[in-house]
């Protein structure tokens, strides 16, 4: 994404034939740049989209407003944190291990927007991003500091996940085996 494209959005449905109709909408509406359009386990469909902060605004109450009762989450956010963006494309550089911090959500754009709360509240690096795939349509986001700052981040991405009633579970580790992490990233 460009400079000028900080901002993302998304819509989750719970069905498959209106997520594409909320992603039509959500196209027709602003001038903005599909990033993901897909479906996701289980039987879920996400629309994720970027550009200015406006539009991206505009796209995504018009998802919202599409998508109805079969809407699971959304978001906006106006600047997305620079290392979220690669973590969600699967292209993130993994980190140095110290402290591991885990935190695990029943929605994808829950998960997204926790992230880039827990990289602006402390100095975490990410490990992964990982999106319904293959998980049930859950999704959970990693990541390694100092104990203390994963601490901080974990705790921050925990209530915003909570405040929507989505939260799974959350763990921080202060010195995780390598064995482990290794199978995980």
């Amino acid at each position: 994404m460009t400079k000028k494209s900080a901002s993302i959005g998304i819509v989750e449905t719970s069905s498959i034939a209106r997520g594409i109709e909320v992603a039509d909408a959500m196209m027709k509406t602003a001038s903005v740049e599909m990033v993901v359009n897909r479906t996701i386990c289980p039987g879920k469909y996400m629309v994720l989209i970027g550009g200015t902060v406006d539009a991206v605004q505009a796209s995504v109450e018009a998802g919202v407003e599409a998508g109805a009762h079969t809407v699971v989450d959304h978001f906006v956010i106006a600047n997305i944190h620079p290392d979220v963006f690669p973590a969600i494309n699967g292209v993130a550089h993994v980190p140095k291990m110290r402290a591991l911090g885990v935190v695990e959500s029943f929605s994808v754009a829950s998960t997204i927007e926790a992230a880039d709360a827990a990289m602006k509240c402390a100095d975490v690096e990410l490990v992964s991003i990982h999106l319904a795939m293959a998980i049930g349509g859950k999704a959970y986001v990693s990541m390694t500091g100092d104990v203390a700052a994963v601490t901080s981040a974990v705790e921050t991405a925990s209530k915003l996940i909570g405040k929507k009633g989505l939260l799974v579970d959350s763990v921080v580790m202060a010195s995780p085996d390598p064995r482990v992490v290794r199978e995980f990233i």
